[in-house]
């Protein structure tokens, strides 16, 4: 499966490449002549939060939106978004751009576009409680599972692996349905899961994520609105050079989320040049 996607992820970069040659549109300019970048981010407490003491966002996904707004020489405003009204955002023209735990898949290219290099590629687990008994993806057939509204988890969930997917705000009311023992699973981004598994002698000690690999493990990429072709290449310039000094792996080790493989062999691929 992860030969294909990556195949068809490659047919649509070159398909992005030859856009970006296309007539610009004139949000780039709006956001220098506003003076700031206005992203809109999730704050579910994986890759963002608000700061108790402040009430400011902070967290990985923040800090990769307030180093666009540097680089763009512009100041940075964070608008919190959730999975259910993430996309509606975008479109509506609330947010400039998005970094939301939103992977690339073909449903979203084909309504919005997206800045052709990726900064991550992460893919989903499952936790469970310690005597569910469930081991593999295969397990959950027929089972209840709790996910974010808008997951790209669910098509595989139902199509591959035969759940009774349930929608859920967010993570944390997912996670919440989980305890409660309204599903048997709840899958969300890899990260998430780990960090809050981290703390055994937590709330989730009694849980684990026991799948022996990641389902549908995909590019994390920054999204814009359909033909946005100057903010793309502007934002791509950025993420191509995230790579080449190690600001991800940074960030991503700043906020206990070790790299991907693909992350470090991006890193290789772009220092190299």
């Amino acid at each position: 499966m992860k030969i294909r996607f990556s195949a068809t992820f490659g047919i649509a970069l070159s398909a992005l490449a030859l856009s970006l040659s296309a007539h610009a549109d004139a949000t780039l300019d709006r956001i220098k002549s506003r003076g700031t970048l206005i992203v809109g981010v999730v704050l579910d407490g994986t890759y963002g939060s608000l700061d108790p003491q402040t009430r400011k966002p902070v967290g990985y996904n923040v800090e990769l939106a307030e180093d666009l707004a540097r680089r763009l020489g512009v100041k940075f405003e964070a608008v919190e978004v959730t999975p259910p009204n993430r996309v509606q955002f975008l479109q509506q023209g609330k947010v400039d751009a998005l970094i939301a735990s939103m992977q690339y898949t073909k449903e979203r290219d084909e309504i919005l576009s997206y800045v052709p290099t990726p900064f991550e590629e992460i893919g989903g687990s499952a936790m469970v409680r310690k005597d569910s008994g469930i081991h593999n993806w295969s397990d959950l057939r027929g089972k209840p599972v709790c996910v974010s509204q808008g997951s790209n988890y669910t098509r595989p969930l139902i199509e591959q692996y035969g759940a009774q997917v349930k929608g859920f705000k967010g993570m944390p009311e997912a996670l919440l349905a989980l305890r409660g023992g309204s599903c048997v699973a709840s899958v969300h981004v890899t990260p998430g899961i780990q960090a809050r598994l981290a703390n055994t002698s937590g709330e989730w000690k009694d849980y684990e994520s026991p799948m022996p690999d990641q389902l549908i493990p995909s590019p994390s990429v920054i999204w814009v609105r359909k033909g946005e072709t100057d903010t793309q290449a502007a934002l791509d310039d950025i993420v191509k050079d995230w790579h080449k000094t190690g600001f991800l792996i940074d960030e991503g080790n700043k906020w206990h989320m070790p790299p991907s493989q693909q992350l470090l062999k991006w890193h290789q691929q772009y220092s190299s040049k």
